[in-house]
């Protein structure tokens, strides 16, 4: 099944390798190189990419292509190196899907197989090369060959076992020349801590699974035990207790087990909800400390400017000063005042001593009826207040309608109020209280103020 989405690139080289000539393939199938250099490394991206070359059979025509004689390729040595390293990139990170079991154990062995065929090939070329250019050149092409059997053998550990086991791979092992065995041996040792790290991860993850069931083993024996022992102390406590008060006995201990499973999961249930709550919490403790600041700031921005010194008056100059002397004049001429005798200033000034000694007099008396006023308003709200507190006449006590016959156990009970209001106040924490100032009212929840202090119900509320 065709993928969606496939790139343009990898369709335009599917399409122009199904209609090339067999010998201009492998030249066709060097574009991938260009294609996935340009992908970023362990990008979704990339990976899409090496899905589309699969299902294209792309890497199909690079194993075909692998598996010709050389002489027979366009590009010789140079275009079958840059083919295995294709090859081995696109294998390396590929997701096959459905066609898993195909890719795994036919496409991966032949490939590992191929590169080894091709070390074997370029050892016998360069066992027979006359030429030292020659030999340089082929020498490069096995290392390239090598390289890219390693990073295939990197991405699928499970192909070291098949690449030992190969009878090319041992030849290549008894080879006489000194460069091609350093580079063989050099790529066995590097399997080898492939290998090895492959069984040093299967070791621990097979020691963590053997630590997980221990634990649970363990856990299920003590759950067991605790079990075993919960039934010997009943049995015992049944061999004690009396045949008639059995079923009382078990109902003590379902509602004992009830109350501590209930206890357990009440403290599981508010630990998860602090900890919902915490990010909340800290951001209300922010805006109390930011609105606190910004009130802090506002003040001293306030102060600073009432205690800024008097700039003073601007200079004015000649011309200025005789401009408004011009407009006083003026405003003089057309608003002439009426002229007054000394003896009708003498009596205007006596009339209004007078009239401003009644206003004050009146003033004093005024004040002193509105001081009075305040006080009965007070003692009012006082009463009423008390009054809407005051239990039922069914909950009612004998000593309760005493409250209510002297003015000054209101009184009490209002400064009690206020005592418990300020020791609540005092009691909140800290950050609560920032930016607040004396005279400002203490916000304290009504529930909060309901207790009772001696005779005297104090923040109480009326029953229904």
């Amino acid at each position: 099944m065709k993928p969606t989405g496939t790139d343009p690139r990898i369709l335009s080289l599917a399409a122009e390798v199904a209609k090339s000539p067999e010998q201009n393939v492998p030249v066709i199938l060097l574009k991938l190189k260009e294609i996935i250099n340009n992908t970023p490394l362990g990008s979704s991206e990339l990976k899409k990419i090496k899905q589309d070359i699969y299902c294209y059979d792309l890497i199909q025509y690079c194993l075909l292509v692998l598996s010709q004689d050389c002489s027979r390729i366009q590009g010789g040595w140079t275009t079958v190196s840059q083919l295995t390293q294709i090859l081995s990139h696109c294998c390396v990170g590929l997701e096959p899907g459905e066609d898993a079991e195909e890719f795994y154990n036919e496409l991966l062995p032949s490939a590992a197989e191929n590169f080894l065929v091709l070390g074997r090939r370029l050892q016998t070329c360069f066992i027979n090369a006359a030429k030292g250019e020659e030999k340089d050149a082929l020498l490069h092409f096995f290392e390239v060959v090598t390289d890219s059997l390693f990073w295939l053998l990197g991405g699928h550990v499970q192909l070291i076992q098949n690449v030992l086991k190969s009878d090319h791979f041992l030849r290549l092992l008894q080879t006489d020349n000194v460069q091609i065995g350093s580079m063989v041996m050099t790529l066995l040792q590097n399997i080898l801590q492939i290998n090895r790290s492959k069984r040093t991860k299967m070791l621990m993850k097979l020691s963590r699974q053997k630590e997980e069931e221990d634990h649970r083993l363990q856990l299920q024996i003590q759950r067991q035990r605790a079990m075993r022992l919960s039934r010997e102390i009943r049995l015992n406590m049944l061999e004690i207790v009396h045949p008639g008060q059995v079923e009382k006995h078990n109902r003590e201990i379902e509602e004992k087990s009830a109350l501590i499973i209930q206890k357990h999961w009440k403290g599981y249930r508010e630990r998860k909800n602090f900890r919902q709550q915490r990010p909340s919490l800290t951001e209300y403790k922010a805006v109390i400390l930011q609105r606190a600041t910004l009130k802090f700031l506002a003040k001293c921005r306030k102060k600073k400017k009432l205690l800024a010194p008097w700039p003073g008056l601007r200079e004015v100059t000649d011309a200025r000063r005789i401009e408004l002397k011009q407009q006083v004049d003026d405003y003089i001429r057309r608003h002439p005042g009426s002229q007054i005798s000394d003896v009708t200033s003498r009596e205007l000034h006596s009339q209004a001593q007078e009239r401003l000694q009644r206003y004050f007099m009146g003033r004093a008396l005024e004040e002193r009826s509105q001081q009075h006023r305040e006080a009965l308003m007070a003692q009012i709200s006082t009463n009423i207040e008390q009054l809407m507190k005051a239990p039922s006449l069914k909950e009612a006590e004998g000593k309760d309608p005493e409250l209510f016959l002297s003015r000054s156990r209101p009184v009490a009970a209002k400064a009690k109020q206020a005592h418990l209001t300020t020791l609540k106040h005092i009691q909140a924490p800290w950050w609560k209280k920032l930016g607040e100032e004396a005279g400002d009212d203490i916000d304290i929840p009504k529930d909060e103020l309901s207790v009772e202090l001696g005779t005297l119900f104090i923040g109480g509320t009326k029953p229904p």
